[in-house]
């Protein structure tokens, strides 16, 4: 009886207390009504200016927008041009040329006058001149490769950089989807944690109001409303702390989607509300993010999961690429032993006359001439040689690489598809610790009201359950983390490829 009337007498001083604060809120509305007015206005037109992204909106503006995607596709229309330049060796070379030469002093020399006067010395030299004052020549050449096998080497060269290209474009589309989906997951992450401390700072400053009434009536020590204040104190720079880590993800985030780092946007999702064991229980927007991404799917055992690896990662295609294009540079040097066969063909007209500038009336000659040129190097310093050894080393570089990229492969899939599994364990045992710890601080609240537990119970039971919250939401972030390295592991990423079958990202 003694307690409840004393809880009584604490209620009634506490709405004598909030009456005279609500006569000093009712004088201060005047004042500060218009000014609310316009934060408000200004708060709904930030709100409106803000742009809210899902995880599959997020991934489309990053594949449109990437800088380093655009480069890569750069580098295959590059590729591209060098199969065309490839082609063009096969066409047959046509040259035109066309020249005029004005002699300032017409060449001469000396011939014997006997060939000119058989009654002449033999010793008698006469002068000749060889040549007008002017010169006009045009002419036609045209060359055409029969049997000429760098050409066609060089064109299965062209194809295959053409190939590693491709592959580079779709590991580059992989990787901009891989970083975009965990700087999502990071920014939910952070959005979290500054949820959690919120909520705590709000449940301590509760449990300090009540503690400070019952200070005030007795009921409580100076050190409980002390220990609570400490508490209060050290939570508010956590939260400070928590909310400019948002800040920080959402600028990486927005450098990820290459939209500036200034870009207010906002995603959808919530890690502490995802359920992990039955997908259809959660939200939309959590049932989307969920759904992103298929890393393993159902019945597929360990070594399927490695054979599909082998076979689709982009790291082991792009070594795979480099491997034939290595080897068919190798034989690019070594056909430059063998002959090469062309026909040729010329057609021209010299024009001369002395005196003035008419190309209509000086002596014209006419020469036309077809043929077939054998062309075979015999010897050139032992250069060949070199360059065939070195062709031959960077071909077994690019096989050990290949093998050591295999087995890395493999250990990657193997230590991602147990961080899978651990992080979904740890999630279904922290989504069970969650609930036990909300219950044991309702439990706690409730003994602390009633005086029948101590306020370090209370502090306990808060702090526990804060870092049940968070340990869920960073066991759901793990496993999503997880999940998004996995797709890239397997080489079959959403957006890039379809079904396992990797699709070309022009």
């Amino acid at each position: 009886m003694q307690g409840t009337k004393t809880r009584i007498e604490t209620k009634a001083m506490d709405r004598r207390r909030d009456g005279n604060g609500a006569a000093r809120v009712r004088r201060m509305i005047g004042t500060l009504a218009l000014p609310a007015l316009v934060l408000a206005c200004l708060a709904g037109e930030a709100r409106a200016q803000q742009r809210t992204l899902s995880l599959d909106e997020a991934v489309m503006v990053a594949l449109d927008g990437s800088s380093t995607l655009r480069q890569a596709r750069f580098g295959l229309e590059e590729a591209g041009e060098r199969v065309s330049e490839a082609w063009g060796l096969l066409w047959p070379k046509i040259d035109g040329t066309a020249s005029y030469q004005r002699n300032l002093a017409v060449a001469e020399a000396f011939l014997p006058a006997i060939i000119f006067d058989p009654n002449a010395d033999p010793e008698e030299l006469i002068p000749v001149r060889f040549g007008s004052d002017n010169v006009w020549t045009a002419g036609l050449a045209v060359d055409q490769a029969l049997f000429k096998p760098g050409v066609f080497v060089g064109l299965g060269a062209a194809s295959r950089f053409k190939n590693l290209q491709e592959e580079i474009v779709r590991g580059e589309a992989q990787a901009v989807v891989t970083r975009v989906r965990i700087a999502y997951y990071n920014l939910l992450l952070q959005q979290e944690q500054v949820r959690l401390t919120e909520n705590s700072v709000r449940r301590v400053r509760r449990s300090l109001e009540e503690t400070r009434s019952l200070n005030e009536a007795g009921l409580a020590a100076d050190y409980d409303v002390l220990r609570l204040e400490v508490e209060l104190a050290n939570l508010e720079p956590n939260l400070r702390r928590a909310r400019n880590a948002v800040e920080e993800a959402r600028r990486q985030f927005a450098i990820e989607l290459n939209l500036g780092e200034n870009a207010d946007i906002a995603v959808e999702g919530n890690l502490a509300e995802i359920d992990l064991d039955d997908p259809d229980a959660n939200t939309v927007a959590n049932r989307r993010i969920l759904a992103f991404g298929q890393s393993r799917p159902e019945g597929m055992v360990a070594e399927e999961m490695l054979g599909r690896a082998l076979e689709a990662r982009t790291d082991v295609r792009q070594l795979e690429a480099t491997e034939r294009l290595r080897q068919t540079e190798l034989r690019l040097e070594q056909v430059s032993y063998l002959p090469e066969i062309s026909l040729f063909g010329n057609i021209g007209i010299t024009v001369q006359e002395n005196g003035g500038l008419d190309f209509f009336d000086g002596q014209r000659t006419r020469n036309r001439f077809a043929g077939i040129r054998l062309s075979w190097p015999l010897f050139s310093g032992f250069s060949k040689d070199a360059r065939i050894d070195q062709k031959r080393a960077a071909l077994r570089a690019a096989e050990e690489q290949s093998h050591l990229t295999r087995e890395r492969a493999r250990s990657e899939v193997r230590t991602l598809a147990d961080r899978l599994e651990e992080a979904r364990l740890r999630a279904r045992a922290q989504r069970l610790a969650v609930r036990q710890a909300q219950r044991g601080f309702e439990i706690a609240s409730a003994q602390y009201r009633e005086g029948l537990g101590s306020q370090l119970e209370l502090t306990d039971a808060e702090v526990a359950l804060r870092q049940s919250e968070f340990n869920y939401a960073q066991a759901v972030y793990d496993y999503l983390v997880a999940q998004a390295q996995m797709d890239q592991a397997l080489g079959r990423v959403p957006y890039v490829d379809t079904d396992g079958a990797p699709r070309r990202v022009q």
